[in-house]
């Protein structure tokens, strides 16, 4: 067997990167695409490498003339590479087609090794690798029956995304048997090539092929975990960094979401209601998607109006945020002067945007980083601060107070002179939740000390619209945040959300109870497991301490976990922690759970 590489484009799309480089120069953690292909191809023995050069050609082949290898390399020049497609690079290796069984790669992948091994082993002569279609994909898709043959090529003029579930995306890694490529795919290229010219791509010999002979090339798809990426411009290979590291799961968590770019990867990690919207609210968002995302948003006042109806109190005090991160910069940098007040382990967007001479925090002294709100008053009573923040339930503790006690909090920091900032973004997964929020006009009033926050997107389930509000009496509070806020924050449909909802009111509210019901029954699940002990929690989360007689560490589990495609959050390196062994996990619907469940079994059942 025998492998062939096309290398012979110029990659403009990456930048500044291919300016002097072809693609396959271009690292990837440090190492090139081609040094990384070849060394993989290497270890198959193969009779021989032929690679197909052309832009940067020259220094391509010194390139690879420089790598110790095992495998005889020999170079197909493409002198009009400028000119043509990929077609025509096949096309002039074509005589090397035609001698032994084939390996056919495009230089600008990057796959594990098992992807490769897979394909060679595999019994079947005519194989193309495909995975199946996400929507940041582009290229050639393909659709396959129930034997894997290939029944189609879909090419961008006849592609539809209604009909995206049932294609698949060609991995541009074939294997062709030499009978194969005699007796089908070189004559067919070779009259292609002469009948409709050099400015095509190989894959439409193949969907002539597929059309007259639909048992000549079988699909072989790839499992979840087989990861493979194509790059074609710099987000791309920012994205294959993070697969391909070392340390994936820090590059993956370090981009904060986005996690459709890797649909395998079941997120554990971040905090959102899994009940909610409902299929209705959905699709009532969905049948207006057209007008919402060609027509502009209203303006501030009117959004603010929308929030302030949804949580029934004045309209004078709130005002809505594009996430309740635009909210927290603002109330930490222009509202909150002075010493601030946190408790640690916190959510960290808050502390992290005060200045560290004026941060008092309190870490409680507990394995459950449990505090009441008389633990609260006794630490900072003199600590000289003038505001106080708390996360209710707290974030990653789950700890919660109730709003009996918040109130006594906030009635003993007036009397202080302390400003109580209350994020309740989980409030709404504690038990009895509407009657836990502090969103009412008659509790606003009586304490204009107070500074509600709430998060739109985690109890609501809508991370993607980057919603979140701040509530307050004190309307010099509101008119600070409205006048630092930009008059058109939030989009066409965040608003549309946020108009729709009352409608939908009965159906969050049945959300929030199962998901506590559902809260209840993981539990049982996780304390199961003889190495974790779960802290108990009133929020969508469980901190989890990993038992240090179990020899086991956060880190090693979160990295065994990710090997399944399971994130969870390592906490070990979370302030107030001091590298103690902690883990946050998210609850989500019961299929998840359960998988979770089934994986640690997998992993820890010893």
């Amino acid at each position: 067997m025998q492998a062939i590489i096309l290398a012979a484009g110029m990659g403009k799309r990456l930048g500044e990167l291919t300016s002097h480089n072809t693609k396959c120069m271009v690292k990837v953690n440090g190492e090139t695409l081609i040094e990384r292909m070849l060394r993989q191809l290497d270890r198959l023995h193969l009779k021989r490498i032929v690679i197909v050069i052309g832009y940067e050609g020259k220094k391509l082949a010194d390139f690879i003339g420089s790598i110790e290898l095992d495998t005889y390399i020999e170079f197909v020049t493409n002198p009009i590479y400028e000119k043509t497609n990929n077609i025509y690079s096949l096309y002039l290796a074509r005589d090397f087609l035609k001698e032994d069984d084939t390996l056919l790669l495009e230089s600008d992948l990057i796959f594990e090794d098992a992807v490769l091994e897979r394909l060679v082993k595999d019994p079947y002569p005519c194989l193309a690798l495909v995975a199946h279609f996400e929507s940041w994909m582009d290229g050639t898709a393909v659709t396959i029956d129930g034997s894997h043959n290939i029944t189609g090529f879909i090419d961008k003029s006849h592609f539809s995304y209604k009909e995206i579930a049932s294609y698949y995306k060609t991995v541009n890694i074939y294997k062709f048997s030499k009978d194969f490529l005699e007796s089908h795919y070189v004559p067919f290229l070779e009259a292609y090539c002469k009948a409709l010219g050099n400015n095509e791509y190989y894959e439409q010999v193949l969907r002539i092929i597929s059309l007259i002979d639909k048992s000549a090339l079988k699909a072989l798809p790839l499992t979840s975990g087989e990861h493979w990426y194509e790059i074609d411009d710099i987000q791309d290979l920012d994205i294959a960094e993070s697969i391909f590291s070392k340390d994936s799961i820090s590059k993956i968590s370090a981009r904060y979401g986005g996690y459709w770019r890797y649909p395998g990867i079941l997120d554990f990690c971040y905090l959102v209601n899994p009940y909610f919207p409902s299929r209705r609210m959905l699709d009532e968002i969905q049948n207006n998607f057209c007008n919402l995302i060609s027509d502009y948003p209203s303006g501030r006042k009117v959004n603010n109006l929308l929030a302030a109806r949804n949580f029934n109190i004045s309209k004078s005090f709130i005002s809505v945020g594009n996430g309740a991160a635009e909210l927290i910069r603002c109330l930490i940098e222009k509202i909150l002067t002075g010493k601030t007040g946190f408790v640690l382990p916190t959510f960290e967007e808050y502390p992290n945007r005060k200045e560290k001479e004026n941060t008092v925090t309190f870490i409680p002294d507990n394995k459950d980083f449990s505090y009441t709100a008389d633990n609260l008053k006794e630490y900072f009573k003199d600590k000289g601060i003038s505001s106080l923040v708390i996360v209710n339930p707290d974030n990653p503790s789950g700890n919660f107070i109730s709003r009996n006690d918040i109130l006594e909090l906030c009635r003993w920091a007036a009397g202080e002179n302390i400003r109580l900032v209350i994020d309740e973004s989980f409030v709404d997964f504690s038990d009895d939740f509407t009657n836990n929020t502090l969103l009412d006009n008659e509790i606003l009033l009586r304490n204009p000390n107070l500074i509600v926050i709430k998060s739109i997107s985690k109890s609501f389930g809508v991370a993607g619209l980057r919603l979140g509000i701040i509530a307050s009496a004190d309307e010099s509070v509101i008119d600070t945040v409205n006048e630092d806020l930009p008059i058109w924050n939030i989009n066409s449909f965040a608003e549309f959300f946020m108009q729709i909802f009352k409608k939908h009111e009965q159906a969050y509210a049945e959300a929030c109870r199962r998901l506590a019901e559902e809260r209840r029954r993981f539990k049982e699940c996780l304390d199961s497991f003889g190495f974790l002990r779960v802290i108990p929690s009133q929020a969508n989360y469980f901190l989890c301490e990993i038992l240090q007689e179990s020899g086991l560490t956060s880190r090693q589990i979160v990295h065994d976990l990710f090997r399944y495609n399971i994130l969870i959050k390592d906490c070990s390196g979370k302030k107030g922690f001091d590298g103690r062994s902690y883990v946050r996990i998210a609850i989500r619907d019961t299929e998840d759970n359960n998988r979770l469940i089934g994986t640690l079994k997998t992993l820890y059942e010893k």
